[in-house]
């Protein structure tokens, strides 16, 4: 298996494109085909960063789809149409070339410009300038990936986007939210008491979560906007769990408030609270179809645990799950075709996926305690936790199980990581 390791080292804040990368991501694997592309350094004027460059090669390498080349031995570096010599390229195999440029404009902000070209047919696939301000350097890298990825592939790139997770450092817990590639991390709150479940509004604007900091778990819901919190959920006994519906207005939660857990659905304000399921076993971890029509949830119904389907308006459940005795956690595609959840698999908890239709099981992570999966708003990636030497680490893998990715924070553990939506 070909083994590339990207380390996304620390930068300085002062700098524009500057942001703390609290997760290193070493990528472990790849497409059986990548597309090489060439990615020139961008032209700068003073006072502009020349970094762009590097976090869009750096966004495509980590996809695995893509095979990034070194460009500093082709003697001609175009940075715009007339400069472009497209043998000079098709010489070094690559298949696309990026070029652009940063100026400086008035008032400090900056004017970013980029051109994708196809060195074989010798034309431009796609090209666009930003007025942006400095401090947003990097979040524009990110989007000219996003473009890059979507013209080579088909498919709607995801380096804009953000995800959210836990760690655990010197026995205080934090929930975070970072940019996709670990960089910018956030702390959303913390707490000395266990915080866990956290999962993204929609619209990306809030997260729920369950926090422990009142000694039993309570569901919250916080805007990442304002900072404001509100409690959703804090019935007798335990409430845990939470899953948005596809519109935003409601979660799905588990109470045990009167009897063992049960699957509910409440308003996102923690209003209009009712049960959806009645058994006497451990209903949990709901999860809503993309079209809300149905909840996926974990039950003990049929002895060991295992994963069926019922109405979002509750009703008799389906099992859907059958390989296998030990199956949880599950999580839909964006597209409703393939469900993800955690298999036990000879002894080790491993990500699995299945095709909805035909009830096809693959396991793709080769990682022994893994747990809480979380796909991509494309499908194309599963974010999930793992333990790698003992300590908590989060862990990425391709819904076809050839793209791998370890992602560690230095200095604590990470668990319960949540893929946010698509950037708007």
């Amino acid at each position: 298996m070909n083994k590339l390791r990207l380390l996304l080292s620390f930068f300085l804040l002062a700098l524009p494109l500057a942001g703390k990368a609290a997760l290193t991501i070493e990528i472990v694997g790849g497409a059986a085909q990548q597309i090489p592309i060439a990615v020139v350094p961008f032209a700068k004027t003073p006072g502009a960063q020349d970094d762009i460059a590097t976090v869009v090669g750096a966004d495509l390498r980590r996809s695995g789809l893509f095979r990034v080349l070194e460009t500093r031995g082709v003697v001609n570096q175009p940075h715009d149409l007339p400069e472009v010599k497209y043998p000079e390229w098709a010489a070094i195999q690559a298949q696309a070339l990026t070029i652009g440029s940063v100026e400086t404009l008035p008032g400090g902000r900056l004017k970013v410009s980029f051109r994708l070209l196809d060195v074989l047919k010798q034309n431009q696939l796609a090209g666009l300038e930003f007025n942006i301000a400095a401090s947003q350097q990097r979040a524009t890298a990110h989007k000219i990936a996003d473009i890059i990825y979507e013209k080579l592939t088909g498919e709607p790139g995801v380096f804009s986007t953000r995800i959210a997770y836990i760690t655990k450092t010197a026995g205080r817990y934090a929930l975070q939210v970072a940019d996709a590639d670990g960089f910018n991390p956030q702390t959303v709150m913390s707490s000395n008491e266990p915080v866990i479940s956290p999962r993204w509004s929609p619209d990306g604007t809030k997260l729920a979560y369950v926090s422990y900091e009142k000694k039993k778990p309570i569901v919250f819901v916080q805007s990442l906007v304002t900072g404001q919190r509100n409690v959703v959920a804090n019935f007798k006994g335990n409430n845990s769990a939470p899953a948005w519906s596809p519109d935003g207005n409601r979660l799905a939660i588990v109470l045990t408030h009167s009897a063992n857990s049960q699957v509910y659905v409440i308003n996102a304000d923690g209003t209009g609270l009712k049960q959806l399921t009645y058994t006497t076993s451990i209903d949990t971890e709901p999860v809503w179809t993309p079209d809300g029509s149905a909840i996926y949830f974990t039950s003990s119904r049929g002895g060991g645990p295992q994963i069926y389907r019922m109405a979002s308006t509750g009703g008799d459940a389906k099992r859907v799950t059958f390989d296998g005795n030990y199956n949880v956690s599950p999580r839909i595609s964006p597209d409703g075709k393939t469900l993800a959840y955690i298999k036990q698999d000879n002894g080790k908890f491993r990500v699995a996926v299945q095709d909805v239709a035909s009830g096809q099981v693959q396991v793709l992570s080769d990682t022994a305690q893994d747990e809480s999966p979380s796909f991509a708003p494309n499908g194309r990636m599963i974010l999930y936790a793992t333990s790698i030497s003992g300590r908590g680490a989060l862990a990425a893998v391709s819904a076809d199980g050839r793209v791998k990715q370890r992602l560690s924070e230095t200095g604590g553990d990470v668990r319960e990581p949540a893929w946010g939506p698509a950037a708007n």
